[in-house]
């Protein structure tokens, strides 16, 4: 790859970014409903979505006992 063709991606990807990462998950997300139907997508969409709070949380050096206060309803670590 030439320093011309990778000043042009850097670029493009600078001002573009937003709408190649819309693209590309638009795609993702398509071809997942088409092979798996709208709820088993859905589903592991909400999955990744929980994963990800959970994730910064952690990040962010919260208790992981705290946050299952949190989500799971009281007497569940008996």
């Amino acid at each position: 790859m030439t320093a011309l063709n990778s000043k042009l991606l850097a670029e493009i990807w600078q001002n573009h970014s937003g709408k190649m990462i819309g693209v590309l998950v638009g795609f993702v997300i398509g071809i997942l409903i088409l092979t798996f139907g709208f709820f088993q997508t859905l589903f592991v969409a909400l999955c990744a979505a929980a994963g990800y709070v959970v994730g910064k949380r952690i990040d962010q050096k919260e208790d992981i006992m705290e946050i299952l206060d949190k989500l799971l309803p009281p007497g569940y670590n008996r």
